[in-house]
């Protein structure tokens, strides 16, 4: 890997996205894969030294799945393909909970250790299934029905429309907690199943949930994405109150939220085009950086709350900067306007100078304001490189075709 970090590469060059996510992928391959209990271990540190044999998490382990389909895309060796059939056989007989249904949360080598099922991790398994299938891995397939008719049996909302959250581990009861986090990434997925099916059920879902965040959600909390609901889908300020260090339910205005929804907007503009989807993707990504950018040392930072506008966390995190990515790209193809393919390219810069390990690979996780590691910690549950890598393959998209319809769009 190139160890010079003073003489950038065009970072808008699809060979250089394509050979980037392969080197990410290599990164965790092939040590990640656990020949013992199955499926793939899920725990790294700088160097790749294994910190965790046994902790298997059902995020972590459905985006390793999705990254090794998007490695063969982009033309990963074959050997991936026999890596993502490893990771579906292992969420077939362990993950999935074979007397109620639905997947478990969080197994200790093949044992379950945390049973209850979340919106969130069907999600991601929706996700990876359908990006197997749109590998190649036939498998894949029936899996995309499957698990959407858990999320509709246990999590959909007719009246509501949107997911609930949580379900108890056994009695499959849902928890009175909703929240957004899990919507956004089931409007991904669907997005995903639509693409690999073409069945447009799922489109119409992924449109569903974007409208009902938009026009339901986002009113309530004045301009930026607000992460945590009560039964009602009303507000509740006080949830997790202060604690911005929450894997899924963070507290606080979460900037990347924010510009991720403006990255999936575009993405549903590109299927299901509509004139508000453009202008409400550009106002969220601009509402988040006004306040959110780091000006002095680069960046985005991670909090701000809801009380007074402060800054309650500073920290840099390698999926907001990696969203911002996917987001300015598409908006430098959609709006035609030169400022956002600048904000890509700088940011890139910015992640290629202190995230990006030009010495072992990957990316680190988390940054202080000033862009110091925190720990030696580079890939704990669930991180996986995921949203480097499925944002390399936005950026590959707009920047070899600029976006499909967004185009017709330019002002």
């Amino acid at each position: 890997m190139n160890d010079t970090r003073s003489v950038y590469p065009d970072f808008a060059d699809p060979s250089f996205l394509r050979q980037h996510i392969l080197d990410t992928v290599r990164f965790c391959a092939p040590r990640c894969i656990d020949l013992q209990n199955g499926g793939y271990i899920n725990s790294f540190l700088d160097d790749g030294t294994v910190c965790d044999y046994e902790t298997k998490q059902l995020v972590g382990m459905t985006r390793f799945i999705y990254i090794f389909s998007a490695a063969l895309q982009v033309g990963g060796p074959e050997v991936y393909r026999e890596a993502v059939e490893h990771g579906l056989r292992f969420l077939r007989e362990y993950h999935w909970d074979h007397e109620h249904g639905g997947y478990h949360w969080t197994l200790k080598g093949r044992t379950p250790t945390d049973k209850r099922k979340f919106a969130y991790g069907h999600a991601f398994v929706l996700l990876a299934v359908s990006t197997a299938f749109k590998a190649g891995i036939s498998s894949a397939g029936p899996m995309i029905g499957e698990v959407c008719e858990v999320l509709e049996k246990h999590f959909w909302s007719e009246k509501d429309s949107l997911y609930a959250d949580e379900l108890a581990a056994d009695r499959m009861e849902l928890s009175p907690y909703r929240g957004q986090n899990a919507n956004m990434h089931l409007c991904e997925a669907m997005m995903s199943a639509y693409e690999a099916t073409g069945d447009r059920r799922y489109l119409d879902r992924a449109n569903t949930l974007a409208h009902s965040v938009m026009f339901k959600m986002l009113p309530q909390s004045d301009g930026l994405i607000w992460e945590h609901y009560n039964s009602d889908w009303m507000i509740d300020w006080n949830y997790n109150k202060d604690y911005t260090k929450s894997e899924y339910r963070p507290y606080g205005y979460i900037f990347g939220h924010s510009i991720e929804w403006s990255k999936l907007l575009l993405l549903l503009n590109r299927h299901f085009p509509q004139e508000c989807l453009l202008q409400l993707a550009e106002r969220l990504f601009r509402e988040a950086l006004h306040t959110g950018l780091d000006r002095r040392h680069g960046g985005i930072f991670f909090a701000m709350s809801p009380v007074d506008g402060r800054i309650i966390d500073g920290d840099k995190s390698y999926w907001v900067m990696a969203e911002s990515l996917g987001a300015s790209a598409l908006l430098a193809a959609c709006t035609g306007r030169t400022e956002y393919r600048k904000f890509y390219m700088d940011m890139f810069a910015y992640c290629w100078t202190y995230f990006v390990d030009h010495h072992y690979g990957g990316w680190y996780q988390l940054l202080d304001v000033y862009n110091r590691k925190y720990s030696n910690i580079k890939s704990p549950p669930p991180k996986t490189d995921y949203h480097p890598i499925t944002n390399c393959l936005m950026a590959i998209s707009v920047w070899e075709n600029m976006a499909g319809p967004c185009i017709n769009e330019i002002n």
